[in-house]
């Protein structure tokens, strides 16, 4: 595997750290951003070695400077994992229109910022990797969770189009879309929205109990996908998204699966607008 400068956004935690962590193990320079000072603290405790770079996505006027500055320091970046993100949990009538639009400004806005500092230094140097970090959420969707399968929705198309207009440059892009991993992303960091109505109780306690249950139990490895990754970044074909984990290949499967039946029953409606 040949060695190449990584950048990766929200290295502090989750999936950030441990593909720094694998990154850094298998000889790559990496490059790791972080929002605050105790982050900072904490990742060059971690990992001493990498580079750390403060840099929040939403602050969309500095980002260009923030990779400016580590190209001057590291030499050229060759890959983009664009990690930073974050959960909201709750009922779409509960929850505040500023909860959504604040889950949009970091998982898609962020995401879309820190790409675009990218994309020209790339495409001028004919050569480069993108990995933006989507869900098995932005494939299928799950009651309570509108707002982040939202944003993840939007980033998976973002990053399709993305994948075609780099094409023809040399610049490969791809979506990963994990399932339920052990990361903080159901526990710490997630935002929830309070209950406020009762006729939801039936259907979304049940789900957000659970999901609380399950944190830190979850079927997916961390450091097992980190490694994946790796690998990824080592293709020279790599595919428009890669699923991460059995339930996101089981669940997108079936909504697949499903959305083909759906078709089918429709047809005959559908066809029926052509003039």
């Amino acid at each position: 595997m040949a060695k190449k400068t990584i950048f990766i956004t929200g290295a502090n935690s989750g999936f950030g750290l441990a593909i720094a962590a694998a990154a850094e193990q298998a000889g790559h320079q990496v490059i790791g951003t972080v929002r605050s000072d105790a982050a900072r603290a904490a990742l060059a405790r971690d990992l001493p070695a990498i580079g750390i770079v403060q840099c929040d996505v939403t602050a969309f006027d500095r980002i260009e400077a923030v990779v400016a500055k580590a190209e001057a320091i590291h030499g050229p970046i060759d890959v983009l994992i664009n990690n930073a993100g974050y959960g909201h949990e709750g009922v779409l009538e509960e929850s505040p229109i500023e909860e959504m639009r604040r889950q949009f400004e970091v998982n898609v806005f962020g995401a879309v910022a820190v790409a675009k500092a990218f994309l020209p230094r790339f495409r001028t140097r004919r050569r480069g990797f993108i990995v933006n970090v989507t869900s098995m959420g932005g494939m299928i969707t799950m009651p309570g969770i509108a707002y982040y399968c939202g944003s993840k929705f939007a980033l998976q198309g973002i990053s399709e189009v993305m994948r075609a207009e780099m094409a023809p440059f040399g610049v490969h892009v791809t979506a990963l879309c994990p399932g339920s991993f052990r990361t903080d992303w159901a526990g710490r960091s997630m935002v929830r929205t309070q209950r406020s109505i009762a006729d939801y109780d039936a259907l979304f306690d049940p789900i957000r109990s659970a999901r609380e249950e399950k944190s830190g139990r979850q079927l997916g490895d961390p450091a097992k996908l980190a490694q994946a990754v790796l690998q990824l970044i080592d293709s020279d074909n790599p595919p428009p998204q890669l699923l991460m984990g059995s339930d996101a290949l089981d669940h997108v499967s079936n909504r697949l699966a499903r959305m083909q039946q759906e078709i089918e029953d429709w047809r005959a409606l559908t066809l029926s607008t052509d003039g």
